[in-house]
């Protein structure tokens, strides 16, 4: 295919990482609910359910009203809803569904939930998520318990579960020792649904994990589900994490080389508008090389990208105008949220072109 850049995700390594991560889950006994904003595509969706994923985990409401128009109905969404106008669209989708929960992290956002779901005489299913050193949103760990008691106090909510979102964070900062961060997150979690169900609180659920905790946060007892989204593609983030090796990277953009200015210099056909630029090279504590991996010249560093050019540093004389090379994004989540489609490559070598059906999906 000439028409460059575009996206190929590998089915083979694609199924292997999906059954690798379902083998994690069913050996430790609890349940994996993948987080579909990864890859918005709910063929890739189905293939995780079939292989026993309980439901998905999505983080806008326009996600989950996509994918259950293509018949998934078991759907966390795991971001608080505050306002009264997306809650009138929580209870529809709540009497399409036959299972929906929906993380709440304020008192505020769970009033807001409570009187929608009492106007249309409705119970709607609620998590409760706890920072649990990410700092992003999520009730402080030492406040949990007196919000639960809030919670349950809402006569249409029912308080389902705690969840968080740590990902390779200790003691608060960034790591690249995914066991040790891992190992406190599910700690963590296990002390604060102590606390709740010692308050007389009944929680079922204990939902954590990203991509880089999976494992050991999965091995601790206690914990009943993992949530993990990068696993099925893989970047260049986790293999720098340890998390994977480049064999295991499914997906790849192809692009191609339009100029070489220089003999240090070839330019290529996508910049900002088909990389990620969220996650940036040399910095603490990935120090990841150049904007993503260029698989066919290793030494080449993708150093910086306009709009829609990508230039990358090389001596590299064998890298030709018209060359088109394979570059493993260090995020590979936002990079394909800029793309319409992906091209799935199949064992005899055929390519099924395949919609992001919920690119762009941010309501």
């Amino acid at each position: 295919m000439d028409h460059t850049p575009y996206i190929v995700i590998d089915e083979s390594i694609l199924l292997k990482n999906i059954r690798k991560m379902s083998e994690l889950a069913k050996v430790n006994n609890i349940h994996l609910r993948p987080h579909i904003k990864t890859h918005k595509i709910p063929h890739i969706a189905k293939l995780q359910l079939a292989e026993g994923a309980v439901g998905i985990t999505v983080a806008k409401i326009s996600e989950a009203k996509v994918m259950a128009s293509y018949g998934i109905d078991d759907i966390f969404i795991a971001y608080p809803v505050v306002t009264p106008s997306k809650a009138e669209e929580l209870l529809k989708l709540n009497q399409q569904l036959s299972n929906l929960i929906v993380g709440v992290d304020s008192l505020d956002g769970a009033q807001v939930l409570n009187k929608c779901a009492e106007k249309h005489q409705q119970k709607l299913q609620v998590r409760l998520e706890i920072d649990t050193g990410l700092e992003r949103t999520g009730v402080q760990y030492q406040e949990a318990t007196s919000l639960a008691k809030q919670i349950v106090e809402l006569e249409s909510l029912t308080l389902q579960g705690i969840f968080t979102f740590k990902g390779a964070v200790y003691k608060g900062e960034a790591t690249t020792d995914t066991t040790l961060a891992g190992q406190e997150e599910g700690q963590l979690m296990i002390e604060v649904a102590k606390q709740i169900r010692e308050a007389g609180i009944h929680i079922e659920d204990i939902s954590v994990g990203s991509t880089p905790t999976a494992a050991s946060v999965a091995a601790v007892k206690g914990i009943t589900e993992i949530r993990p989204g990068t696993y099925v593609f893989n970047d260049a983030m986790q293999v720098k994490l340890g998390v994977s090796d480049w064999k295991d990277c499914a997906a790849h953009v192809v692009s191609t080389i339009v100029s070489r200015p220089s003999e240090h210099r070839a330019v290529m056909d996508g910049g900002s508008k088909t990389f990620a630029t969220d996650v940036q090279p040399n910095f603490a504590p990935l120090h990841l090389k150049g904007f993503g991996s260029i698989q066919e010249y290793p030494e080449a560093e993708f150093v910086r990208m306009n709009e829609e050019h990508g230039v990358i540093n090389t001596s590299d004389s064998n890298l030709k105008i018209g060359d088109q090379v394979r570059v493993i994004p260090n995020h590979i989540c936002s990079t394909i949220n800029l793309h319409n489609y992906v091209y799935l490559k199949k064992e005899n070598n055929e390519y099924q072109k395949l919609l992001i059906e919920a690119r762009g999906m941010i309501q």
